[in-house]
C-alpha cells in the first residue's frame, strides 16, 4: 500500500519459498497484493505447471516470470507462450558467469544466457527478467556489461535488468 501511495504502479513479486521448493507456496500473498492494491503484479517462484500458471493469473497476476521450467522443459514453456500469449510471460534468465541458474539460484546449468535467449526470442518471447546472481545483494552495482550485451544482441527485447541495484 505504501508503494502504491508513492506512485509505484508495478510490482515484481517473488515467492522465494516456492522457488526453493519447486512449487508456489505463498498463494495468499499474491491474492492479498492483487486484491488490495491496484499494482500491476508480475509473479514468480515455483511456477512449474500450466495449471499453476493459470491459478496465478486467476489470482490477479498480470504476468508471470518463469525460469527453471523454461530451461528444463522448453517444449512445455513454448506451449505456455501459445496458450497465454507472450505478453503474459516473462522469461526468467538468472545468470551466473553467463550461464543460466535455476531452482532459486541453487543450480547452474550448462546453457549460456545467449543460447537461452536465442531460442526463446525465436519463439516470440518479448519480456526477459535477467538477474546476475553474482551481483544480487552484493552492493557492487548491476552487471552493466551483461545487460548492454543483451540489449545490443536483442534490441527489440523488453529487458528487465535485476541484481546489484543498491
Amino acid at each position: 500500500k505504501e508503494f502504491e501511495a508513492n506512485g509505484i504502479t508495478h510490482l515484481h513479486l517473488v515467492d522465494l519459498d516456492g522457488a526453493k521448493s519447486g512449487a508456489v507456496v505463498n498463494w495468499q500473498v499474491l491474492d492479498n497484493v492483487t486484491h488490495n492494491t491496484s499494482l500491476q503484479v508480475d509473479f514468480s517462484g515455483g511456477i512449474k505447471t500450466k495449471q499453476t500458471a493459470q491459478k496465478c493469473f486467476d489470482l490477479g497476476a498480470q504476468q508471470i516470470a518463469v525460469g527453471s521450467l523454461a530451461v528444463k522443459n522448453q517444449k512445455e514453456f513454448v506451449d505456455w507462450i501459445w496458450a497465454f500469449g507472450e505478453e503474459k510471460l516473462i522469461l526468467g534468465a538468472d545468470v551466473i558467469n553467463e550461464k543460466i541458474a535455476i531452482n532459486g539460484w541453487q543450480e547452474t546449468s550448462t546453457k549460456s544466457v545467449y543460447d537461452f535467449l536465442d531460442y526463446y526470442f525465436e519463439e516470440g518471447i518479448d519480456y526477459v527478467l535477467c538477474t546476475d546472481v553474482s551481483k544480487d545483494g552484493m552492493l557492487q552495482g548491476p552487471s552493466f556489461e551483461l545487460y548492454r550485451n543483451i540489449i545490443e544482441e536483442y534490441p527489440e527485447l523488453k529487458l528487465i535488468a535485476s541484481g546489484g541495484v543498491s
